[in-house]
């Protein structure tokens, strides 16, 4: 008999281990779910880990034929020039229907006085980038050729485009995914830039 007890397979216990990562990804899908749905959620301000921290240090070569409204080369993109006053990063790239939308935007702004605008034009060609701003104008002080998406993926970018606000002390305050609107120009970027929004 004791034999016998000895032999038996012993019954396998309940482990919760096993489901803990299944719980834990249903508990942060839930989460994100709960995000997505609040009620006048601003779909296009997706929170970047970068908000608050440096700009990253991504130099970039000028774009071959950019030129500003002078006829001169434009500069490169480089964040070390930035220092002392805020300015907005607009990524961009020829072959992106909605950059061609937000456009106007960016030039109104240009016309603004103390604006600075930086691009880091993503995946393009030189020629088809030089041709974009010749066409719709240049709203750039700096524009650099990321021809390989690295300095892309260093801000952080998901697609273009997008645009960001750096502060006077070089750290990231704002990130906008997608085509600018007058809204959201008004409301976030401007205050941030120093300028006081219309009817404030």
């Amino acid at each position: 008999m004791s034999d016998e007890t000895s032999n038996e397979t012993p019954q396998k216990r309940f482990n919760i281990a096993v489901f803990l990562p299944a719980l834990a990804f249903l508990g942060l899908a839930a989460l994100f779910a709960v995000m997505l749905l609040q009620p006048g959620r601003d779909t296009s301000t997706v929170p970047s880990v970068l908000i608050g921290k440096p700009a990253p240090q991504t130099p970039l070569p000028a774009i071959p034929g950019a030129t500003d409204a002078n006829g001169a080369p434009l500069p490169g993109f480089d964040p070390a020039t930035f220092g002392g006053k805020p300015v907005l990063v607009n990524i961009w790239a020829s072959w992106c229907g909605p950059c061609r939308e937000e456009h106007p935007l960016l030039m109104a702004l240009a016309e603004k006085d103390g604006v600075v605008i930086a691009g880091l034009n993503y995946k393009d060609k030189a020629e088809n980038a030089a041709g974009f701003l010749r066409e719709l104008g240049n709203p750039y002080d700096q524009v650099g050729a990321d021809s390989s998406g690295r300095a892309a993926i260093e801000w952080g970018v998901y697609g273009v485009p997008e645009t960001f606000v750096v502060g006077t002390d070089g750290t990231i305050l704002y990130k906008h995914v997608g085509p600018l609107n007058p809204g959201v120009v008004e409301r976030e970027l401007l205050p941030r830039l120093g300028e006081p929004a219309a009817g404030g």
